[in-house]
């Protein structure tokens, strides 16, 4: 079954991939993707900025000609004033508007590059990565890079006023000029320094904030074993002790900033000070006009909000690199689960066969140990064992959920990783014995791996898992919109919504991990009852945990140390194969029946 479309574009480009350029470098393509938005601002602001930098000059010459002199009339520079006023208002209202859309547009393709990127990535990668950490990373840590790609740059333009005001001073009194600039050099040093300083501090914070992320979700999602064992003081605790580190970090920032910015933002007025003294001078000796004065003022005046914006972009800029290498941490690392230049893509007929596997998890936990099984294709065969032996392993193997560290898992002949990803696991149906819903309808949830099936196939799917009855008997029938997780509905009718999800894909293999284990057994049976038709011509691996499912067996494997240490129908092992009649003395008997009443039932 192909994909649907999308809804929404791709994002118009990508990171560099090369690590060796600077974050900033690996960034550009996203930002030039995006140039003709980005430069139709810039460009209106280098408008607007040229438009206001003739606003103190007209003053001048106003004071000068109309006042001072009076050869000329006071209206036409007062018009000429209002005139600069509306045009500056209505070109910045524009760059804002244009400047705001590229950021929203750059956000858009971080988000979706993080997203794809985490989607492709496998099982190994979320067992390490804790899950509080990847949402700082996809949300505080991707807005702090989109402010600095988006605004930077029109900060640095803003920042050219400088230039244009630097300029018309000339233009008016050179003296005066370098006097009025006198502090900015001074300015351009300390912001190398603040940005030294700030960098480190600005890591620390978004580590921190993601340390407090990683608590609060784990407490979300945890929120009933929280209440169940009387933990909400310890947890408070814990998530207090984790915002003292975010805010002792946010302490050193202000302190930082404190530090630095009242006098990167004040230096400028000095500059005032000094075009009032030596002005003044000029001024009583008649080398310089009082409107010459006035214009100086106000340019100095004009320079203060493009410096303190400078402040800002490199504190911007520092929160920005921290922030972009996190994500690059991400995007950078590469799934061990790849495949092939030319993957098969050919529908499959379920002969399973694992050769001398084994595996060990991320953590080093050993699952399989040299383990061989072939499942004939549309049999049937349930996996028993110890807790711990490996029998849920194999399903995730199947589907290249992980890789075998050593050894081989193929189907009809072929090695799993020939197969398209896509195309092995659209025909591998996986029921969990913990299913994951989502928070839209019961049917939504169904209908998750075909959502073009129509009402009709989505209720024989429920019929067919036992879920039909107490869905129709919810408010909304399969409408009904279930809480995060499923957590509204009860164990067994999550499970039951579960194997209704992967019978409706209608998969040639289907692998049920304990999928009826919070299940009624007598909803239980009735469930095995309309799944025994369903998994006639269908390979099927079943990983028991309770008796009764064993009679929907074919075969019966029994695992030990991730091993194969007997195989054959429930009769032989049970007549001949004392390790198999030891692990089904420890599975839970219900209704007062023994393990072979169970098994006939």
């Amino acid at each position: 079954m192909s994909a649907p479309p999308p809804h929404y574009p791709a994002p118009k480009s990508t990171i560099d991939p090369d690590q060796s350029r600077s974050w900033l470098r690996r960034a550009l393509p996203i930002v030039l993707a995006h140039r003709r938005l980005l430069l139709t601002s810039l460009g209106l602001s280098l408008v607007g900025l040229l438009v206001q930098v003739q606003i103190p000059n007209v003053m001048r010459l106003g004071i000068d000609h109309a006042l001072v002199a009076r050869t000329d009339g006071l209206t036409g520079y007062v018009w000429w004033l209002a005139g600069l006023a509306v045009v500056s208002g209505l070109v910045n209202y524009l760059a804002r508007r244009y400047l705001l859309r590229t950021a929203y547009e750059i956000e858009y393709d971080l988000r979706n590059i993080m997203y794809a990127h985490l989607i492709r990535m496998p099982y190994g990668f979320f067992d390490r990565v804790q899950t509080g950490e990847l949402m700082s990373r996809s949300s505080s840590d991707i807005r702090a890079v989109q402010m600095y790609l988006a605004f930077g740059p029109s900060i640095l333009v803003q920042c050219l006023i400088a230039v244009f005001a630097f300029v018309l001073m000339v233009s008016i009194d050179p003296l005066l000029a370098v006097v009025a600039m006198a502090t900015m050099p001074v300015i351009a040093l300390l912001g190398v320094w603040m940005r030294k300083a700030i960098f480190p501090v600005s890591w620390l914070i978004q580590s921190r904030l993601a340390q407090v992320a990683t608590v609060v979700d784990e407490n979300i999602n945890g929120v009933r074993i929280v209440k169940a064992f009387a933990g909400e003081q310890r947890q408070v605790t814990l998530l207090a002790s984790a915002a003292d580190r975010v805010r002792w970090a946010y302490r050193r920032d202000a302190y930082i900033r404190s530090r630095w910015s009242p006098t990167l933002e004040n230096l400028p007025r000095l500059g005032l000070a000094l075009v009032l003294l030596c002005g003044g001078w000029m001024v009583i000796e008649g080398r310089a006009t009082v409107g010459a004065i006035v214009a100086f003022n106000s340019y100095v005046l004009m320079l203060q909000p493009p410096f303190r914006m400078l402040g800002m972009m490199i504190m911007m800029g520092q929160r920005a690199a921290a922030s972009a290498q996190r994500i690059y941490e991400v995007l950078d690392t590469r799934s061990e689960i790849t495949e092939r230049a030319d993957p098969v893509r050919a529908r499959i007929r379920g002969e399973v066969e694992f050769t001398g596997v084994e595996f060990a998890y991320p953590d080093g936990t050993v699952a399989l140990r040299g383990l061989d099984l072939r499942v004939p294709a549309g049999t049937t065969v349930a996996v028993v064992g110890r807790t711990g032996s490996g029998k849920s392993t194999l399903g995730r193997l199947l589907a290249r959920y992980y890789d075998t560290t050593a050894g081989g898992v193929r189907v009809d002949g072929r090695d799993v990783r020939e197969y398209a990803l896509d195309s092995l696991r659209d025909q591998i149906g996986i029921v969990p014995d913990e299913p994951f819903l989502f928070s839209v309808s019961i049917r939504d949830n169904i209908a998750f791996g075909r959502p073009d099936a129509d009402l009709a196939d989505v209720v024989a799917a429920a019929q067919a898992a036992g879920a039909d009855g107490f869905v129709r008997a919810l408010p909304e029938g399969y409408d009904t919109v279930i809480g995060e997780r499923g957590y509204t509905l009860s164990g067994g009718q999550r499970q039951r919504v579960a194997i209704a999800r992967a019978l409706l894909v209608n998969p040639p293999v289907l692998v049920l991990d304990d999928a009826t284990s919070a299940v009624d057994v007598h909803v239980e049976q009735r469930i095995h009852g309309a799944l025994r038709d369903l998994l006639q011509d269908r390979t099927t691996i079943i990983v028991a945990h309770r008796l009764s499912t064993i009679a929907l067996a074919d075969t019966v494997v029994l695992i030990e140390d991730g091993r194969v240490a007997a195989q054959g129908t429930h009769e032989e092992l049970l007549a001949g194969e004392s390790r198999y009649r030891e692990v089904l003395a420890t599975m839970h008997t219900a209704d007062g029946l023994d393990v072979d009443e169970q098994v006939a039932a």
